[in-house]
């Protein structure tokens, strides 16, 4: 148990080293913020009452789709995994280490959007923060489980950002996050609901954390949870 803890530990430290994790958990959804959050408040002042969430959606899903999966993959698909298994230590320690460490550094990100929402563009504070951080809580997770995936499932660098792209953009454009969903057509409507953002945002808004908008993410992350662990059994008869 120390030296799963110690793992994480290490991972954190190796997180907040890493310009990759910096650059797609923290520099660019605050671009993406305060470009955004400004063009948004002033063409639809009545986007102020869900900003938070929509933001925080974006935030997350390039954090867990884009800045995951490639440390997964190097770490996998290399020399790292081989010292594991020299060494007796589980190859699920390695995820679960990644996992957790980018769950701290998404929530961490989804405070300070927040935190300056209201300040900086006058959005509405979600009006049950604890409804909000449970619902926030299962999406990180969700999100999380699919770029492990992701990570887990794809060998070559590049395939792996065409296919993290692949889920980001859809996942994004689909959601009703950055204009009404209802806009779309039907058949794009019913293909962004395959997706875990329309699910997570839905679950933030004000009242939403209810069960017709939990069960699909619930069962998104079990899924999640049974390949990765059929992946990672492969990975440790190879």
């Amino acid at each position: 148990m120390s030296g799963f803890l110690y793992s994480i530990a290490l991972q954190l430290k190796l997180d907040i080293r890493s310009r990759s994790l910096l650059v797609t958990c923290y520099i660019v959804p605050l671009i993406f913020f305060l470009l955004m959050g400004g063009i948004f408040t002033s063409v639809m002042p009545e986007m102020k009452t869900t900003l938070t969430q929509s933001m925080t959606v974006m935030s997350v899903s390039m954090g867990a789709f884009i800045g995951l999966p490639p440390s997964l993959t190097e770490t996998y698909s290399g020399d790292i995994k081989k010292v594991y298994k020299a060494n007796g230590v589980p190859l699920y320690c390695g995820v679960l280490a990644m996992f957790i460490s980018a769950f701290v550094h998404l929530m961490i990100m989804s405070l300070i959007l927040l935190l300056l929402a209201p300040a900086v563009f006058g959005a509405a504070v979600p009006g049950s923060l604890p409804h909000y951080f449970a619902a926030l809580a299962v999406y990180i997770a969700v999100s999380l489980g699919i770029g492990c995936v992701l990570g887990l499932t794809v060998k070559s660098q590049s395939k792996l950002t065409m296919a993290a792209q692949l889920i980001f953009l859809p996942s994004i454009m689909l959601s009703g996050i950055l204009f009404p969903a209802d806009l779309l057509p039907d058949f794009l409507k019913t293909a962004g609901k395959l997706f875990p953002a329309p699910g997570g945002y839905a679950c933030m808004l004000n009242d939403g954390l209810r069960p017709e908008n939990l069960w699909y993410m619930l069962l998104l992350l079990c899924l999640a949870a049974f390949l990765c662990a059929i992946l990672l059994k492969k990975q440790s008869a190879a």
